[in-house]
């Protein structure tokens, strides 16, 4: 698993540069402006999974599970609900990397 690093957003807005996404998985920062970049060159779909830690009265709260068609980009929120309590980040998971790259980015308020 590879820890994805946080680009910062300024005033004067940024390029940004994602890179390949790991076959084990990565994790990223987590709270209020954060977003996952996902940018799928591959001819497949490929599933992004943000892994929700804890229960509620005992059950497994869902993992958010995104879908990002072939050829597309999506940004998904990665709120505080995704923080792993032991790493102090979140977790993701991908159906398969080939093509798939990704970046994390935080808009400052």
């Amino acid at each position: 698993m590879a820890a994805l690093s946080t680009s910062v957003v300024p005033r004067g807005g940024l390029a940004v540069e994602p890179v390949a996404a790991a076959g084990g998985g990565d994790t990223c920062q987590t709270g209020a402006g954060v977003v996952l970049l996902v940018r799928n060159g591959d001819e497949s779909s490929h599933t992004v999974t943000l892994v929700t830690p804890g229960t509620v009265n005992g059950l497994a709260i869902a993992d958010r599970a995104v879908t990002v068609a072939a050829g597309d980009e999506v940004l998904i929120p990665v709120t505080s609900e995704y923080y792993n309590p032991s790493t102090g980040r979140a977790n993701i998971t991908y159906d398969g990397v080939t093509d798939l790259t990704v970046a994390v980015i935080r808009v400052p308020s």
